[in-house]
């Protein structure tokens, strides 16, 4: 490779090696591309090292915990429980978020991959520069995929410390506080002061909404909150933060709730209010990339920006700001350059909330199917109808399916329950293929089994329901 004032030639070159950009790099290379991808922190990008893998690793811990010291339905009864945090954080960077990094580079190098390690800015539509603290190198390419993702936002009067924290300083504690406030009761906020109420913090959740995890329904979002109140977790809606006082072995957070000034003290604030995009700093403006006013890249069905060399996906682009949707981008946008006919279709996208119950949902509610024009219906199956939820002292949640009336297609699907991550899947199989309600109550399911209630919803929305 010749370097210095020589432009390295690329063929396609993939910009953050996060969920977006490392599947969009692999995907390049089994097309048959030449392939480089360009890391300026660290492989695996934000979720796997300081977002959904950590933050999942800590929710699980927790619980650990919390089931250790409260399992006398069972029979079992424990003393002396103990958690060593530092040996739960060590496990967390360790055997998790280690694990999988040291994986996708594995991935990237069996693919033949090359990763450039530095921080990648446009000189125009088919150069770049890639530059380190020592170095910089000049790249002109065929093709560029950005995926840079996304950071926390930081709002006014909680600049971001030792005591004001944001999520990734969440999940890197080395010690669970004694109280903790969040402001923002958002899935991330939501999961984190779970997640922390089950290893012992005492919580507050600040939320500018009338209720936590907005985008959820407010039927499913009953469950969490009544695990929430049963944790000793306060809950404030309605809630404008307005200030955080380092007071160096404490903070105090201001905020306004109901017409009133009011103000809690707490080890640690953590704010969790939204992700802002990283396309700043990209000479994106340089090579005449089209934005829009909030930072995010303009795309077309494929991942194509205005500018016919460079594409975009991920959290810099309109939508969800989802891994899952990062890596479903990243698999078109590498396809559609290397000539498939393939476009994005987000009609079964998911979404999660991994909260005590887990939520979930793919496709379209009742209400935005009403809106779209659909005559549908929407058939709630409870998780007290299942023996295995039964068994596993998990009823509380449903499975609802949103089917039209003339043929009961499912176009939508809600889970609030145990497992609701994993029950979605089959649920999002159905939407994306275009099933129906009996093609699922057909479909034998194992016994016991938490699946089984899908093939009950199923039953219910055709008016022949064995377990209801």
């Amino acid at each position: 490779m010749v370097v210095g004032d020589f432009a390295v030639e690329l063929d396609t070159v993939v910009i953050g090696a996060g969920p977006g950009g490392y599947v969009a790099a692999i995907r390049a290379a089994q097309m048959g591309q030449k392939v480089a991808i360009i890391e300026r922190e660290y492989i695996g990008g934000v979720c796997l090292n300081v977002g959904c893998i950590p933050s999942k690793a800590l929710i699980s811990a927790g619980h650990r915990y919390h089931e250790a010291k409260h399992s006398e339905i069972f029979g079992v009864t424990t003393e002396n429980v103990k958690l060593d945090f530092t040996k739960t954080q060590q496990w967390k960077d360790e055997k998790v978020v280690k694990t999988l990094t040291s994986g996708i580079r594995m991935l990237l190098k069996k693919n033949k991959v090359e990763i450039i390690e530095g921080e990648a800015f446009f000189v125009d539509e088919n150069t770049l520069r890639v530059m380190t603290e020592e170095s910089a190198q000049t790249y002109s390419f065929n093709n560029a995929i950005v995926a840079t993702g996304s950071r926390p936002i930081e709002i006014g009067g909680f600049k971001f410390g030792k005591r004001v924290i944001d999520s990734t300083g969440g999940l890197n504690l080395t010690e669970v506080p004694k109280k903790l406030v969040i402001v923002g009761g958002g899935v991330i906020g939501a999961e984190l002061g779970s997640a922390y109420a089950n290893l012992g913090s005492e919580v507050t959740i600040l939320e500018g909404s009338p209720q936590i995890l907005p985008t959820f329904e407010k039927d499913m979002v009953k469950f969490v909150e009544k695990d929430f109140k049963s944790k000793g977790i306060t809950v404030v809606t309605k809630a404008m933060a307005k200030e955080a006082v380092d007071n160096g072995n404490s903070v105090t957070v201001k905020y306004e709730a109901n017409g009133k000034e009011e103000a809690i003290e707490a080890d640690y604030v953590m704010v969790t209010v939204g992700r802002r995009p990283n396309t700043d700093d990209l000479g994106l403006e340089i090579a005449g990339v089209e934005m829009t006013e909030r930072g995010l890249v303009k795309v077309d069905n494929q991942g194509r920006t205005n500018v016919k060399s460079i594409w975009a996906i991920g959290d810099i682009v309109a939508g969800a700001a989802l891994a899952h949707k990062a890596s479903y981008e990243a698999k078109i946008a590498a396809e559609a350059i290397s000539g498939k006919a393939v476009a994005v279709d987000y009609v079964a996208m998911p979404a999660v909330a991994f909260t005590d119950p887990e939520l979930a949902t793919v496709g379209m509610t009742e209400k935005e199917a009403k809106e779209a024009g659909l005559d549908v219906k929407a058939s709630k199956f409870p998780l007290g109808g299942n023996g295995r939820a039964i068994s596993l002292d998990k009823k509380e949640g449903f499975v609802r399916l949103v089917t039209t009336k003339e043929d009961n297609v499912i176009v939508g699907a809600q889970v609030a329950g145990v497992n609701a991550s994993d029950i979605i899947a089959e649920l999002g199989l159905a939407v994306e293929s275009g099933m129906n309600a009996e093609d699922v109550a057909l479909t034998i399911h194992s016994h016991p089994s938490l699946a089984e209630v899908t093939m009950d919803a199923a039953e219910l929305a055709l008016g022949l329901p064995i377990h209801m």
